[in-house]
């Protein structure tokens, strides 16, 4: 299936290819290097989720969506047309071996480090966090990681524990479910710091795509063909479009910067990637 998509892709009929112009791709510097299809959406075509399929299976085939989703998913995408994304042949990329175990190795080395130094601030947020607001400490929620597979991620609890009785939302600008602690996590992402042991334990890694929630892969996948091969690869603590931008991209520009991360990832760009996640922790850029 995904075979077929790659040929019409490559097809003399998409020879115009229309290149994505955002101010915010402007902002952040994207780089320009995935070619980007634009086309009317046909409401009487429903889109068959080959990518998808290739990855997640048939738990990516849904007949209708949580209503609070398709109200997020219309809020953040353009839903009177779909994008089609380059297809990447992982067979065709290069395999990378002592990167992947140097990559590996400092996962393991940077949590253990981390956990270490951040033992005694996590137990005081874990304190706080507890006397803010109602409810327990953490929260845990299943997200896909490698190739589809479910993962439990855990955080410090930064919402009130009713924040998704409506169904799955994603996070808005002065978010009202958001605690008034919570507020300080998010913009710190010092939520996130339980998710060294998701790292230690290979679920995901420093650096990678940030993982999502299934219910908005199978939503964007309908918009943005493609975008379900974030999946190639483990997701990360953080990533080229989290520090390039963060909850201020929008799906359909945050993909770009996972594929770019996927084709090209290596040594110099994790490390990269790494200083400029201290540099955002200052800045709370992209955070919400």
């Amino acid at each position: 299936m995904v075979e077929a998509l790659t040929e019409q892709y490559n097809s003399a009929e998409h020879a115009v290819v229309s290149q994505h112009s955002n101010n915010r791709f402007t902002k952040y510097g994207i780089k320009e290097t995935h070619k980007v299809f634009w086309k009317e959406l046909d409401p009487t075509e429903q889109y068959d989720g080959a990518y998808a399929l290739d990855i997640l299976g048939d738990s990516a085939c849904v007949d209708e969506a949580d209503p609070a989703v398709s109200a997020t998913v219309e809020e953040l995408i353009d839903t009177s047309r779909e994008i089609e994304l380059e297809h990447i042949d992982m067979q065709a990329l290069p395999k990378k071996p002592v990167f992947r175990f140097i990559k590996r190795l400092g996962d393991i080395v940077g949590s253990i480090v981390a956990l270490v130094i951040c033992a005694i601030p996590m137990v005081v947020i874990a304190i706080v966090v507890k006397l803010d607001s109602p409810g327990p400490v953490f929260y845990r929620q299943e997200r896909h990681g490698l190739m589809g597979k479910t993962i439990m991620i855990t955080k410090f609890r930064s919402m009130h524990i009713d924040s998704e009785t409506a169904g799955a939302q994603w996070t808005q600008d002065e978010d009202a479910r958001i605690t008034k602690f919570g507020m300080f996590l998010r913009t710190s992402r010092l939520d996130e710091l339980p998710q060294f042991l998701s790292v230690l334990k290979g679920e995901m890694s420093l650096v990678g795509p940030r993982p999502e929630r299934l219910v908005f892969y199978r939503e964007f996948e309908k918009y943005i063909h493609g975008f379900s091969q974030r999946l190639y690869i483990k997701p990360g603590l953080s990533g080229l479009a989290q520090v390039n931008g963060g909850y201020d991209l929008l799906p359909e520009e945050k993909v770009l910067y996972d594929l770019e991360y996927i084709k090209y990832s290596n040594l110099s760009m994790d490390l990269k990637i790494l200083l400029k996640t201290f540099k955002v922790l200052f800045t709370h850029e992209g955070a919400r």
